[in-house]
């Protein structure tokens, strides 16, 4: 259960959102500051009025300098109520992005799911306070309840929180090796399939967050059976154990430096990174400028531009 705003309680559901009736709505798109504690004041959107369905915001607010969360919202004209929506890492975003190296199991342990949760509430004063609130289209009642059946789907063949982008070079037509699968992608994959359900955005800008690695050619290794079970690769699994193991959290300060060297050694000196991508592990043989984080301009879609099921 989720607290709401007027001390309340409202059941947090994943994947599953309620039918509202016929009418307009409409949507905004923000993006601010630090997020809130708690499940309910969770990154949220703005609000905005609808006519006679439901209404939809979207907007993002960092955890990091330049690191943006992303949520969709929506408000019901016809009861007033207001509801966020975002895709969230359910076990916080270290653990989606490091795992975990337990003693005497050799395989590393992976929380990295993700889903998306919806709740009652939409945290305004936030996002007005650290960001900005801004209309991008109108849409249905009828709209929102096909869009609803989508977020199920969605929900049930992408569960993996994925925080790196892997790309060949800074240039923006250089090779993606990886995509990264987070709460900015979902934000998009929502905005497309409201336009291919007839929504009409408006021209404006919006932004998001985009974590790159810089690699060579990617090396496959193989999965947690083939690299950790019988007979295994002692050699990778060493090599892997060893990588993860300064992305611990750190019990003293003395400990966080001394990790820290570590990291900068392995990705840096010796341009190596282990990455764990839908089960499998790979090697990337990391290059300059090694890390980036960007916020870029993604244009909102146009209707029909493409897919995402259903």
């Amino acid at each position: 259960m989720a607290e709401s705003h007027d001390g309340g309680t409202r059941e947090l559901v994943l994947g599953k959102l309620p039918e509202w009736g016929e009418g307009t709505g409409a949507v905004r798109s923000g993006h601010g500051g630090a997020l809130p504690k708690g499940a309910a004041a969770a990154a949220a959107a703005g609000s905005a009025a609808a006519g006679d369905g439901a209404s939809l915001s979207a907007g993002v607010a960092c955890t990091l300098p330049k690191i943006m969360h992303d949520a969709v919202g929506f408000r019901s004209s016809l009861t007033g109520r207001n509801y966020t929506m975002e895709w969230y890492e359910l076990f916080q975003l270290g653990n989606c992005t490091f795992p975990h190296l337990r003693p005497n199991i050799d395989a590393p342990f992976w929380c990295n799911q993700g889903a998306a949760c919806f709740y009652e509430g939409i945290d305004d004063a936030h996002w007005k306070e650290n960001g900005t609130l801004i209309l991008v289209t109108t849409i249905t009642g009828i709209m929102f309840n096909q869009m609803a059946k989508w977020v199920k789907y969605d929900n049930d063949t992408g569960i993996y929180y994925e925080t790196w982008t892997v790309r060949a070079s800074p240039d923006q037509q250089s090779v993606v090796w990886f995509e990264s699968y987070e709460c900015s992608k979902f934000v998009l994959r929502t905005y497309q399939k409201l336009a291919d359900l007839g929504a009409v955005f408006n021209n404006i800008q919006t932004n998001y967050t985009t974590i790159t690695l810089f690699s060579g050619e990617p090396i496959y290794l193989g999965n947690e059976t083939s690299i950790f079970g019988p007979p295994g690769n002692r050699t990778v699994a060493e090599a892997l154990r060893d990588f993860y193991s300064p992305f611990k959290p750190p019990r003293a300060v003395k400990e966080f430096f001394w990790n820290l060297l570590k990291i900068i050694d392995q990705v840096i000196l010796q341009q190596r990174f282990y990455l764990f991508y839908n089960l499998e592990y790979w090697f990337l043989p990391m290059k300059s400028p090694y890390i980036k984080i960007t916020y870029e301009e993604i244009p909102l879609p146009n209707r029909n531009k493409s897919g995402f099921g259903l």
